[in-house]
């Protein structure tokens, strides 16, 4: 990651824009004009390791003992070998035409658009960007559950761990808002680089001790819980056994969805080799070590608790000490979704932005950078007007909408619904079919037709179970007003 800097540091400012002083341009810049790439498998794989391992891990427990010994490993692992092959797919789409010489796509959205054209560019932007929309949701939710667990686990060090310990989730949420509002003003995702190192290791963190914790607990109790079949009837009625496997199904999605950013990733990779050699590299490293990281965390959870398995592992006390190892865990989710909100959503910024400043053009309102020098630094921060407020009102309606809506599972279940098909698997499958010119009816398009319907109807399954979760948990809840 720090080479990054290093190689753009050789070269002093005025050299970079008058490219005749003794540099060659093809030293300082790509082929498409823009400074040199420097990204090597290794960057490519933190970046994806960093948008994979999220919040989504703490919900694994559940999942598999919704869904048992057998299928939860089972699911986990069919998820992790469609995201490798789907993004395999994916990273060969990164240029248009030769993958070594052809135009290249600097998002996913410009991959649909070069590769499938124009009413499947619209549908791809709107699935896109309510997706991102639902994560900044989701991940409020988490951070403030989180928020909330770190004073509730002192709560109960303190008084005792059968005291109530009532908490209040708004003002947890409102704080994350605020801190999201201040660094949604950092423009440029490549512009975030040690963010990416932080939140790797964050998620890392918290990850390790949920899996420490899981693993103690089962020493301690010296038994594995849990049945072949999942949550037995009784625990749950049939029909709610029904919905929560196809909810489970959903939850496991939404730790595996990422494709939305692998093109924007790739296009931090320098070349030769082409960029999607590099690109299959770093996701098979990467789906390797997060599905393993994701048995280890999915079994040993559900081996823990059984049918009490917490919907959340680090927030729903299970564990009550040592509260100062949940703590630090907790922390480190907080820290690790703070950055990953602005690694998701710097895209949808991204978009809105460059959208308004073609449509008006002449407006300062949108185009005007007013330069405000930082004290300190021999450097200066661009404030744009737009910016500023756009940003603003994203993350205030996001926080507002968790504060009504403050279900973790159902929430990160229904996202991981939605995003799945279309972005991971439909779009990537349609796009490469079309880049490598594969004939209709042969075996190969029959069977990329066959995984996308396949994904396609556990898509909807795990859509019907979230949403059937949200309407059970609606019938409980008076908004504004959660407290655990």
């Amino acid at each position: 990651m720090g080479q990054a800097t290093e190689t753009q540091n050789h070269v002093p400012n005025h050299q970079v824009f008058d490219v005749s002083v003794d540099v060659p341009a093809s030293k300082c810049f790509d082929d498409d004009g823009r400074l040199k790439r420097t990204g090597t498998v290794w960057t490519a794989s933190a970046h994806i390791i960093t948008a994979v391992i999220g919040s989504g891990v703490l919900s694994l427990a559940w999942a598999t003992a919704q869904l048992g010994w057998i299928a939860g490993p089972a699911v986990l692992f069919l998820f992790s070998f469609v995201t490798y092959y789907t993004s395999s797919l994916l990273s060969a789409c990164y240029r248009s035409g030769d993958s070594l010489t052809g135009k290249r796509n600097y998002t996913y959205m410009d991959a649909v658009r070069s590769n499938l054209g124009g009413m499947n560019f619209k549908l791809c932007g709107f699935v896109q960007y309510l997706n991102l929309f639902g994560v900044a949701v989701g991940y409020t939710i988490a951070s403030s559950i989180s928020m909330m667990a770190i004073e509730r686990s002192n709560c109960f060090h303190s008084k005792g761990d059968k005291s109530p310990c009532r908490v209040n989730s708004n003002p947890y949420m409102i704080a994350f808002g605020i801190l999201e509002i201040i660094f949604s003003q950092i423009p440029d995702f490549d512009q975030l680089w040690w963010l990416s190192i932080v939140a790797a290791v964050m998620s890392f963190t918290y990850s390790t001790i949920g899996l420490g914790l899981g693993i103690a607990k089962v020493a301690e109790t010296g038994k594995w819980r849990g049945s072949l079949t999942g949550i037995s009837i009784g625990t749950v009625t049939e029909t709610q056994k029904i919905w929560r496997s196809f909810q489970a199904l959903g939850a496991i999605a939404f730790a595996y969805s990422y494709s939305i950013i692998l093109i924007e990733i790739q296009d931090t990779v320098k070349s030769p080799p082409s960029e999607a050699k590099t690109m299959k590299k770093a996701t098979l490293l990467s789906v390797a070590v997060t599905t393993l990281f994701y048995m280890l965390c999915g079994c040993f959870g559900y081996a823990a608790f059984g049918d009490l398995s917490p919907g959340n592992l680090l927030t729903g006390f299970g564990f009550y000490n040592p509260y100062w190892l949940l703590d630090i865990a907790n922390l480190a989710i907080v820290v690790h979704l703070v950055g990953a909100y602005q690694v998701y959503c710097q895209p949808l910024f991204a978009f809105v932005e460059k959208t308004a400043a073609n449509r008006f053009p002449d407006s300062e309102f949108i185009t005007k950078d007013t330069k405000i020098p930082i004290p300190g630094f021999n450097k200066h921060f661009n404030l744009n007007l737009f910016r500023l407020i756009w940003r603003t009102v994203f993350v205030i309606i996001t926080t507002v909408i968790s504060m009504l809506l403050p279900f973790f599972n159902d929430v990160v279940g229904l996202l991981g619904a939605l995003g799945f098909w279309p972005l991971t698997v439909y779009f990537p499958v349609e796009m490469y079919i079309a880049q490598k010119r594969i004939p209709k009816w042969s075996t190969k398009w029959l069977s990329l037709q066959i995984l996308s319907f396949a994904c396609l109807i556990i898509s909807i399954a795990a859509a019907a179970g979230s949403i059937a979760g949200v309407v059970t948990d609606l019938q409980s809840y008076k908004p504004f007003s959660t407290s655990y």
